[in-house]
């Protein structure tokens, strides 16, 4: 927990920070993490915004901690996701602000905030947008101008469905289906080392290793909530173990690297699913 909270972050991995502090009990220093991403809240809603100032979604990752002491400020990020954000025709939200574009990472972003906030249609609406644009046989494209299968994108969404539905119980018929067969597909690209690769049909990318650690938080999730039968646990035990090797003196390697996410490296989004499948299995346990 220490190596992320010295990881310097974007708004989308503080997000994802505060949701593995949350889960794991934290909740004084996920209201800490909350309150400074509200001091670099944008006019129109946008929290935690530092350095992705064209991101048009990401800042909602934010809000599940800050609804919980500064609903004000909570209000307008989740305004600015359901009234002002860019979105295509049929509703599906564009990741950035200075181009109509459609990325994977979104599902996890907005989903479960909306969840969160009860607009329950509006969730399944996004989830429905982003499988239409970017899902070929349960695996997605990191965006709508990228074809590429990459794993993270995949991971994004599974993990955001998984959350959803942790949320909102009721999403469950809706959304867990989708969640295994994104979870299912994944797995039928798992390397001999138990990993996967960056770009998951392509053997020459780089090993990833922070797919398995999205992946082990679903399917544990999963399990815990009801929605996966039991033998996911074992999916999950196996992935977290392939990652092990690859986590030095606490610090999860051979990820995504952040800042360009293009070669391995670490990420403060890859420490914080460490943190977040450790949460999980626990729940399985407990």
């Amino acid at each position: 927990m220490l190596t992320l909270l010295a990881m310097q972050r974007q708004n989308w991995e503080q997000g994802v920070a505060i949701h593995a502090l949350l889960d794991s009990g934290e909740f004084d220093l996920a209201d800490r993490l909350s309150r400074d991403a509200v001091v670099h809240q944008t006019g129109d809603g946008r929290l935690g915004t530092i350095g992705d100032e064209r991101g048009a979604v990401n800042s909602a990752a934010i809000y599940p901690g800050v609804v919980r002491t500064q609903p004000g400020p909570a209000q307008r990020q989740l305004d600015w996701i359901v009234e002002r954000a860019p979105r295509a025709a049929d509703g599906t939200l564009f990741h950035v602000l200075d181009a109509p574009e459609i990325w994977a990472d979104t599902v996890y972003m907005v989903v479960p905030t909306l969840a969160l906030a009860g607009l329950l249609d509006m969730a399944v609406q996004q989830v429905e947008g982003h499988r239409r644009h970017l899902c070929r046989d349960g695996l997605y494209r990191a965006a709508d101008n990228r074809p590429k299968l990459w794993g993270t994108g995949s991971g994004w969404v599974a993990a955001g469905l998984a959350r959803a539905i942790r949320h909102a119980p009721e999403l469950a018929p809706q959304l867990s289906g989708h969640a295994r067969e994104v979870l299912d597909a994944c797995l039928v690209y798992r390397r001999d080392d138990g990993l996967f690769g960056d770009v998951l049909d392509d053997p020459a990318s780089f090993r990833e290793a922070n797919l398995a650690q999205m992946l082990a938080y679903t399917a544990c999730t999963g399990v815990a909530d009801g929605w996966l039968p039991h033998s996911y646990v074992q999916v999950a035990d196996s992935l977290r173990a392939a990652v092990a090797p690859f986590v030095v003196d606490g610090l999860v390697t051979s990820v995504c690297g952040a800042p360009t996410f293009d070669r391995p490296g670490t990420s403060a989004e890859a420490q914080a699913f460490h943190l977040l499948a450790a949460a999980a299995s626990r729940r399985v346990v407990s």
